[in-house]
């Protein structure tokens, strides 16, 4: 699979709307058919250059297999419109925070999965129980990264 945005280039620079510094919401992400045995997609993005460790931005599950994208400014409520649930991220929230790293430049990696299964976590689940559920159901996964430096 290959996953991409039609906002920013594959390790280009997010553009400021995207995060903390414009209006934080999340950016347009699509991709092409997952594996014809998918049940359901799940998506994380993080940031692993945080100086606390791995921090994570987003976590949306159970996205049904038929979706090839999820448009720009994804309301932050328990479940999507079109199917799929929302997690919590670290900033304690629901859906989408966007980039706001406290200096330099850091990475932020969007990974999209598709699964064998649909996981059927309640909303809110984080990142650790995401992957925990995923373990051993992962068909096919595709990666993009983005950059983004805070404007002081």
């Amino acid at each position: 699979m290959k996953l991409e945005s039609s906002a920013f280039e594959a390790d280009s620079l997010i553009p400021s709307q995207y995060t903390c510094d414009g209006a934080n919401i999340s950016p347009p992400l699509s991709w092409d058919a997952p594996p014809a045995e998918t049940e359901s997609l799940a998506l994380i993005v993080d940031d692993p250059d945080a100086p606390v460790g791995i921090f994570v931005h987003w976590v949306v599950y159970d996205l049904p297999p038929e979706t090839l994208h999820l448009p720009e400014g994804i309301a932050p409520q328990a479940t999507l419109l079109k199917g799929g649930t929302h997690g919590k991220n670290d900033f304690g929230n629901l859906g989408y925070g966007g980039p706001c790293p406290p200096n330099g430049t850091h990475h932020y990696v969007f990974k999209l999965y598709a699964l064998d299964r649909t996981l059927s976590l309640q909303s809110g689940a984080t990142k650790a129980q995401l992957e925990a559920a995923m373990n051993g159901h992962i068909l096919a996964a595709a990666e993009l990264v983005g950059r983004y430096a805070k404007r002081r």
